[in-house]
């Protein structure tokens, strides 16, 4: 880590300048009807179905229904109230009215279906992509693209060893702005990368407390349940708010964040795990039935570069002109990500030096790779999705395995470490501004692990590597092997 002064003098120079510029499937054989997915001729459309449409998902339908070399021929949701949305938007875009499958394994003994969509809850979205692999469907599929570490690693092999495109749903990878902007730091133009910073400034209201009640009419909830355990019915546990809960979501570290998180590993030019994580954290500022916190600080530790991500679901304001963006600090200046399209770079005396701007179609990108047949073509492969996803659970995990803590309480979790120390001070003063008593509370202090990045698998510490992974509910087990 470079000295708090450089620290000081990048971030308090620069400010103005900055915001003003911008059964368990043990086995192959069971899993859904299998067919051989044979290419897709230039001259054909492409088949795709789309699964999970209440929120993100029609997205994806109108996407995909915009193109001319697409049909969108089926939607999937568990929801039936929600599918007439999707079913009518393709059907006025096109004049034809897909099918609808309320069950995905319905869905993937059909014939006639190329490539899937996925924008299901999290715990979903692995076994619905390796279902589809092995039924030799193509996937597009949401981001985080794994509830766990080691279900991204099985979505990876199952890609390579069916042969599949799996694109992940990150589609900063195809803004041109933002592509242009990583470009520039691997050129060197502002020397050497020590710290990549995500940020998710994101207000995150109470969701408050609400009883468990019937199952809403049109639901099969044991099938939205899917891999994880039974619990009653509880509409806090159900549309969007699942993201608060751990059966289901990974909180906003891997809801927004995992955008953030991408960019800043990518920047950094990491393509393996870090060598350490640390994490800490809490649901401050009020009481409600959500799990995940709602402010996290997450430390990465590449060695000669780190990766710092800040979580704060309570009103904060900008950091260098970005809210939900990314940082890039380098010896010889910093580039400043303040959205999905757009971001600029200045030099050492915060000078502007050039801005970045410029848009792109992600769903465009994986039709074109399903056409080529080469998962290079992807902006976005399902192994870049995997490390990311893989950066947001580490630092969950290390989060969740560790012990409430006075905020009075001397720490030496972070050495000399004096970005990590003056990022905790501002941690601290975020809260104070939103009228958390720092005396009387607690944070959540995290376990330091340290990571076998080739096997990724945290070193001597047992408890952490059984989070990499998590007990399934039969028949919805994702496998060991594929």
């Amino acid at each position: 880590m470079r000295s708090f002064t450089r620290r000081q003098f990048l971030e308090q120079s620069l400010l103005a300048a900055t915001a003003a510029a911008t059964a368990p499937l043990a086995a192959e054989a069971q899993s859904p009807a299998r067919q051989e997915g044979a290419p897709v001729s230039p001259n054909e459309k492409i088949r795709i179905a789309v699964i999970g449409v209440r929120g993100r998902g029609m997205d994806h339908v109108n996407g995909f229904a915009s193109m001319p070399d697409v049909t969108v021929a089926a939607i999937c949701d568990v929801d039936t109230s929600v599918a007439g949305r999707a079913l009518d938007a393709v059907e006025q875009r096109t004049g034809q009215r897909p099918a609808f499958y309320q069950d995905i394994r319905k869905l993937l003994e059909a014939k006639d279906i190329d490539a899937v969509a996925i924008a299901t809850p999290n715990h979903w979205h692995a076994l619905a992509s390796i279902w589809a692999m092995q039924t030799g469907r193509d996937v597009y599929v949401e981001k985080p693209v794994s509830h766990n570490v080691l279900e991204g690693r099985r979505m990876v092999q199952a890609a390579r060893k069916y042969g599949r495109i799996c694109q992940t749903g990150t589609q900063c990878r195809s803004m041109q702005g933002t592509i242009d902007a990583i470009r520039y730091v691997h050129e060197g133009k502002i020397g050497k990368v020590f710290l990549a910073r995500g940020l998710c400034y994101k207000p995150r209201g109470s969701i408050g407390i609400l009883p468990d009640g019937p199952v809403p009419p049109g639901v099969d909830y044991d099938l939205w349940l899917g891999p994880a355990p039974v619990r009653p019915f509880n509409p806090n546990r159900f549309h969007y708010q699942w993201h608060w809960f751990w059966d289901y979501g990974n909180g906003d570290l891997g809801n927004q964040g995992i955008h953030q998180m991408d960019i800043a590993r990518w920047a950094l030019n990491r393509n393996t795990l870090p060598r350490q994580v640390l994490s800490l954290g809490g649901r401050f500022g009020y009481v409600d039935q959500g799990e995940t916190y709602n402010t996290q600080l997450v430390f990465l530790d590449y060695e000669d570069s780190q990766l710092i991500f800040e979580v704060r679901g309570l009103p904060t304001p900008d950091l260098l002109g970005a809210k939900i963006g990314v940082i890039l600090y380098g010896s010889e200046g910093y580039v400043v990500l303040t959205s999905y399209t757009a971001g600029a770079a200045f030099d050492r005396d915060g000078k502007l030096v050039t801005r970045f701007n410029g848009g792109g179609n992600h769903y465009r990108n994986f039709i074109d790779a399903v056409r080529s047949r080469k998962h290079t073509d992807l902006t976005a492969d399902i192994e870049e999705g995997h490390l990311s996803s893989a950066l947001c659970h580490l630092g969950n995990i290390s989060a969740r395995l560790g012990r409430p803590t006075p905020f009075q309480a001397k720490t030496e979790a972070f050495g000399d470490d004096k970005e990590a120390i003056e990022t905790f001070a501002r941690f601290q003063e975020h809260l104070v501004a939103n009228g958390i008593q720092l005396q009387e509370t607690t944070y959540v202090l995290g376990r330091r692990l340290r990571i076998d990045p080739r096997r990724e698998r945290f070193v001597g510490d047992r408890e952490a590597n059984a989070m990499l992974t998590r007990e399934y509910r039969e028949p919805f087990v994702v496998p060991n092997r594929v």
